[in-house]
């Protein structure tokens, strides 16, 4: 399974590809901001995108969109990535389209695992 994480701090991106690779088998590209992802989403086709909600510049609402409304990456699942855990917030996401929610900080330990249970395998 290959999933492009997409995220502006290193230290997250960094995190996410040893629990992503190392401990949950998964193949890990990275993207440093929304539009270097949409361009990484055409190129690379993962399985599915984990991508960070606050973002400079293109946030992840945007990125999203913009996965969204082109052909080559619609289809693609996308999992957000934020640190704002209130319900409506969640909620709000989900209504974008987005196939679940991870909350920051999340445990290394347990990520593969929650994205696969959101994705249902």
């Amino acid at each position: 399974m290959k999933v492009l994480v997409i995220d502006d701090e290193e230290d997250v991106r960094y995190v996410a590809r040893l629990s992503l690779g190392r401990v949950g088998g998964m193949d890990v590209v990275e993207a440093t901001n929304g539009q270097e992802g949409i361009a990484r989403a055409r190129a690379e086709r993962p399985d599915f995108i984990l991508l960070d909600m606050m973002m400079p510049g293109m946030d992840g609402a945007a990125t999203f969109r913009a996965l969204h409304a082109d052909p080559e990456t619609a289809d693609i699942p996308v999992v957000f990535l934020t640190a704002k855990a209130m319900a409506s917030e969640v909620q709000r996401l989900k209504n974008l389209g987005a196939r679940g929610v991870v909350l920051k900080p999340f445990d290394p330990m347990t990520l593969a695992d929650e994205i696969r249970a959101i994705l249902g395998g």
